[in-house]
């Protein structure tokens, strides 16, 4: 981009008197740097939304956004490339770039854990074997294509290496994260893939300092080979001196508690210096910000505290300076003629061939099925991050040129952008999808001595003391079977390093998984839950799902289905403030909601929290409950009843049951209303009611802690006065859709229906938590996950142990 010229250009002042002093703030380096991040992040931000829908990892917008801010696209424009990014900036852009990178390679560094790679399997150790010395082989064939075309004059042995390189690389990071969002991770794909990638990825680190000792300016071979030793030595000695006094620090960092900064401090020190020594032996600065990242102990709160406080200033601001920095040496232009595009061709499709076909063949050989074989193929063939940083040292270092540099960029782009799309096009989710078939998928049944499995989500710890004492609430007697609960953790996929650092340990126990001593917040979860288990002797155990906001409600639905749970409960997207009014907390998670009503195997209830049994778990002997529950006819208020009978049980909830009925006037405008457009228009819903009351009456009300009343109303005021005098219940439980249309009004909220959308509005008085309940219909068209199947079969003829369970992504 720069021109050569006879005197190198005045250096910069750091600021500026100010636009008034007649001083151009784009003169001077601090102001010109704010505008540049403020650039590069807008940008990037756009298009990775802009990408969002085509499911491509944020590393392709930062790479194409750095590209049109450079001479490809908008630095065609002299003016805009003086006045944004002028000749004498781009030390200081360079240096923030490589700053932000050293951090960020530490971090890729605390994603790997060098135990996981001694568990590597030999099926993941060949395949990362044949995925490396293929493409290898077939990167320095193709490197005496280019040498003797477009890279006439370079250097040969360091140029075979850096191509050989850039050609073999699976980017880790970005990997971990398209098997995240493809759900994929837990499979027998994503587990090889995932252990050959980081067996890859630490080969891949080995050769480019290979590469880097080679390519040094002294012709003396032992130079190359002192560099090499000195590089090696180093790291061997780091691995005998760091990990005792990292695992020092770990120890005085006891769980719940902060770090020390001290510690912190040291730790970021420790990367910097070993980032100099690294540079001083002449291979790179962030070779020793890795392995100083890779050497941190993995256990504990002290990798999760240091991932804290550097990922979303590195990751966030510092590092898409890097993709700039690369940007702006990167000049598509370059690429001109017949020819050159030609070697663009060859160069593409030698990287796919070398890693797909190698990949592809060593998994045929180890006896892994050919659509298997193939998907994994091309999951090895991403790039990312490191491949950038390999070609930017070549260019550094005049081991690539323009054209060449250009060409191995848009390999790198085209490569990683096709991967998602032919994953999903040759390995299909659906083809993987078993059926789980199981009988109880409605608390409603005929025995209710039979065990109760609830899947209880929520987003946070606010969260936790409503659905806790819920489950408190729903234990029934020790009689029965008893209850299992799964208490889901939903979890936003992103692009921060801890997140996928979650990623990675769900290959140790599949999705969802233990998140057992990793982060504060998913600490305080798994202690909460385990007290409860202690002191409640219920069955329950905490597990995390980890996805785009999206589609999260997959991973809700077949963790549902894979535990043969018979109700979901889900938190309400509303959350009530100190004053009572109710706060939208994300709008996301009320999409979330209304897709698991759709596509739930199960009864769905959402919980409107106003405190339910206060902020901390209640203990049984402490229970002191009031549940009313609001009866108007219809499956929903069904199983809303069946829930409330089983919460009677508890010695210490009283049930109070108010069945609506329309007065005679008014039965002519009684309007049956259809649960579902599946439900089959034979079934009677009135004679399901008074049958399913009568049995409630004989079975139940004889029971001094149930109330149970008729009352006749004719209007909706009349509805809503009689609610009014039970708003001082703790909990109301009500179906979702009613029978009787004409009793209540119509909703504003489909989530939770018309009553439900009463007892939340801001003009009904009350302070009781609200449970609305959907029940399941064993003739819905339900999705679990991305496959679809039809439930025809009535449901009391399903069966729930006689058939295999199997994890379902």
């Amino acid at each position: 981009m720069a021109t050569n010229a006879s005197a190198c250009p005045a250096a910069m002042k750091a600021t500026s008197n100010g636009l008034f002093q007649g001083d151009n703030p784009l003169h001077f380096s601090l102001p010109l740097a704010t505008v540049q991040i403020c650039l590069v992040v807008a940008l990037t931000r756009i298009l990775a939304f802009l990408l969002r829908p085509l499911r491509q990892p944020r590393v392709i917008a930062e790479i194409v956004g750095g590209i049109l801010l450079g001479p490809s696209a908008l630095g065609r424009n002299e003016d805009y490339l003086n006045a944004v990014f002028p000749s004498r900036s781009l030390t200081v852009l360079d240096t923030l770039a490589n700053l932000g990178l050293l951090f960020f390679l530490f971090l890729v560094g605390l994603e790997l854990d060098p135990r996981s790679l001694r568990r590597t399997g030999k099926k993941a150790l060949s395949v990362a074997m044949a995925g490396i010395s293929f493409p290898f082989a077939l990167g320095i064939g193709t490197s005496f294509v280019l040498k003797g075309s477009i890279s006439k004059g370079v250097d040969g042995p360091p140029f075979l290496v850096f191509m050989g390189v850039a050609l073999s690389i699976t980017a880790f990071p970005v990997l971990a994260r398209i098997l995240a969002e493809l759900k994929l991770l837990t499979t027998d794909v994503g587990r090889m893939a995932m252990s050959a990638a980081a067996v890859n990825d630490v080969a891949a680190w080995i050769l480019l300092a290979l590469a880097i000792a080679l390519s040094g300016t002294d012709r003396s071979p032992l130079v190359s080979l002192w560099v090499f030793l000195c590089g090696g030595g180093f790291v061997l000695c780091l691995s005998y001196i760091v990990p005792p006094i990292f695992k020092w620090m770990a120890q005085r960092c006891p769980e719940g508690e902060p770090v020390d900064e001290l510690y912190v401090c040291a730790t970021l020190a420790a990367v910097l210096a070993a980032g100099f020594v690294t540079d001083t032996i002449g291979i790179h600065a962030l070779f020793g910000a890795f392995v100083i990242g890779v050497l941190v102990p993995k256990e504990g709160p002290f990798a999760g505290a240091l991932m804290e406080k550097v990922e979303d200033l590195v990751s966030g601001l510092f590092l898409p300076l890097y993709f700039v920095s690369s940007g702006l040496k990167t000049n598509i232009a370059t690429i001109r003629g017949v020819q050159s595009w030609g070697l663009l061709v060859l160069v593409i499709i030698t990287a796919c061939f070398g890693k797909i076909v190698g990949t592809v063949v060593v998994s045929l050989l180890c006896k892994v099925p050919v659509q298997e074989a193939l998907a994994l193929g091309i999951l090895m063939n991403t790039k990312g991050l490191v491949e950038l940083i390999v070609l930017n040292i070549g260019k550094d270092r005049k081991v690539l040129n323009d054209q060449t540099f250009a060409i191995m960029v848009l390999m790198a782009i085209f490569t990683t952008f096709i991967t998602t799309p032919l994953v999903m096009a040759v390995y299909k989710p659906a083809k993987r999808m078993i059926k789980v078939y199981y009988k109880y998928r409605k608390i409603e049944r005929n025995d209710s001595n039979v065990q109760l499995r609830i899947l209880v989500c929520f987003h946070s710890t606010t969260n936790i003391p409503a659905m806790i004492n819920l489950i408190e609430a729903s234990r029934g007697t020790e009689k029965k079977e008893g209850l299992r609960v799964y208490a889901l953790h939903l979890v936003e996929l992103s692009e921060r390093p801890s997140v996928i650092m979650m990623v990675h340990k769900a290959r140790k126990n599949g999705l969802p998984f233990w998140n057992k001593g990793w982060h504060s917040d998913h600490n305080q979860i798994v202690v909460a839950f385990e007290a409860f288990r202690q002191l409640s002797r219920v069955s329950i155990r905490p597990m995390t799902a980890i996805s785009p906001m999206i589609n999260i409600h997959e991973d809700i639905c077949t963790s549902a289905e894979r535990e043969r749970a018979s109700i979901i409960i889900l938190p309400f997207h509303k959350q009530q403030r100190f004053d009572g009014t109710l706060e939208v907390t994300r709008n996301d998670y009320r999409w979330v909601n209304q897709r698991v009503l759709e596509h739930a195997p199960c009864s769905v209830g959402i919980l409107m929290d106003r405190g339910l049994g206060g902020s901390t778990h209640v203990s049984a002997r402490n229970v002191c409950s009031t549940v009313t529950v609001l009866f108007f006819g219809g499956g929903d208020d069904r199983e809303a009843l069946a829930y409330g009978a089983r919460m009677a049980e508890h010695p210490g909830i009283s049930l109070t049951v108010i069945h609506f009925i329309a007065s005679p006037e008014t039965a002519q405008e009684v309007v049956n209303v259809k649960v579902d457009i599946c439900e089959n228009s034979n079934t009677s819903e009135g004679s399901g009611d008074e049958k399913f009351l009568v049995e409630f009456k004989q079975k139940f009300v004889k029971d001094s802690s149930i109330k149970f009343e008729e009352r006749f109303v004719r209007n909706v005021a009349e509805t809503i006065e009689v609610i009014l005098e039970y708003s001082r219940s703790d909990l109301f439980l009500v179906g979702r859709m009613p029978e009787v249309a004409t009793l209540i009004e119509k909703s504003d909220c489909l989530d939770l229906g018309p009553v439900g959308s009463l007892l939340t509005s801001p003009d009904f008085s009350t302070s009781a938590s609200v449970l609305v309940v959907q029940q399941y219909h064993s003739q819905r068209v339900s999705t679990s996950g991305p496959s679809k199947r039809v439930d025809m079969l009535p449901e009391e003829d399903l069966e729930s142990n006689n058939v295999q369970q199997k994890t379902i992504l």
